[in-house]
């Protein structure tokens, strides 16, 4: 594909810019945004916005081009400061707000407070991971990326994951694009990880969360699909710990193609798919019968 290049050395898309990336610089913005202390209701429209776009039918440049500004200031939730912004970005795919917090806050200044990470260690994921999001960074301290930064140890990487987590969770960013991938597939890697972690074949990490004996328990499951990377783990949430369900709700990581989401996969409680495992926020899509076992003999249990 062709590209242009960014004046901070990201390679972007040619113009216009895809709804996909229109939504990720609007989400980093509400990031930066929260990170300077910013107003809470600025930081929320952004999010906000971020997720419009995403969800939108059609491109954004598409809208511009068909009617106007006044066609992006006509969605339910953007009005016109967000439309100039978004005007902006699938127009140049430049921002000058983003632009001027980056510059504020250097290469990795939005991580650099983050417990565990600190200014030069934020310098390198910047730099050497070409990260900009929280919720990229998350994915990262998931996937392997972020542990293969040199000198950074698997209790530190244990206590990023942590802090990103929660930060994630509280804000409530929506981390499930529309076009993700397909449910089908999410549920073939849910049946994957469950089936390894019984068997006792997947590598086990030490969470901090809820782990008071540092026990390696959790399975961890990276795999590859329709070139579309995987990682699985158990949920080590609050809420899971709470309800008793650790051991059910399985919290899948997809990058496909730099576009990264999160998704959780659990057992139906009710209605028509009670007992069957269905993906959170896209139940209706789910099969009304479990996909076929990956394995033709099922390991017994570890």
């Amino acid at each position: 594909m062709n590209t242009t290049t960014h004046n901070d050395r990201l390679p972007v898309p040619t113009l216009p810019l895809p709804n996909r990336l229109i939504a990720e610089r609007l989400d980093e913005v509400a990031d930066r945004l929260e990170a300077h202390d910013d107003n809470p209701y600025r930081v929320t429209a952004y999010r906000t916005a971020a997720d419009i776009v995403r969800r939108l039918d059609r491109p954004a440049a598409d809208v511009l081009r068909d009617e106007g500004l006044d066609g992006l200031d006509a969605i339910r939730g953007i009005g016109p400061t967000l439309a100039r912004a978004i005007e902006q970005l699938a127009v140049s795919g430049e921002l000058e707000l983003l632009d001027r917090l980056r510059a504020e806050d250097g290469p990795g200044g939005l991580f650099a407070d983050i417990p565990g990470v600190g200014p030069e260690l934020a310098k390198r994921i910047a730099e050497q991971l070409q990260i900009r999001t929280l919720a990229e960074l998350e994915l990262a301290a998931h996937d392997g990326r972020l542990a293969a930064l040199p000198g950074l140890g698997a209790k530190r990487l244990r206590g990023i994951r942590d802090v990103l987590a929660g930060r994630l969770s509280r804000r409530g960013v929506n981390r499930q694009p529309a076009d993700g991938p397909p449910v089908t597939e999410l549920l073939e890697v849910d049946r994957l990880y469950r089936e390894k972690a019984g068997a006792g074949l997947l590598r086990r990490i030490a969470p901090r969360r809820f782990n008071p004996t540092g026990a390696a328990w959790l399975p961890v499951l990276r795999v590859r699909r329709n070139g579309r990377k995987y990682v699985a783990v158990y949920s080590n949430t609050p809420l899971a710990h709470e309800r008793g369900t650790t051991r059910d709700w399985v919290v899948i990581y997809c990058d496909d193609q730099g576009q990264r989401s999160q998704w959780t996969v659990v057992t139906a409680k009710a209605g028509k798919r009670r007992g069957q495992r269905v993906v959170r926020g896209r139940e209706t899509e789910c099969p009304a019968e479990p996909p076929p076992s990956l394995w033709p003999d099922p390991p017994a249990a570890a």
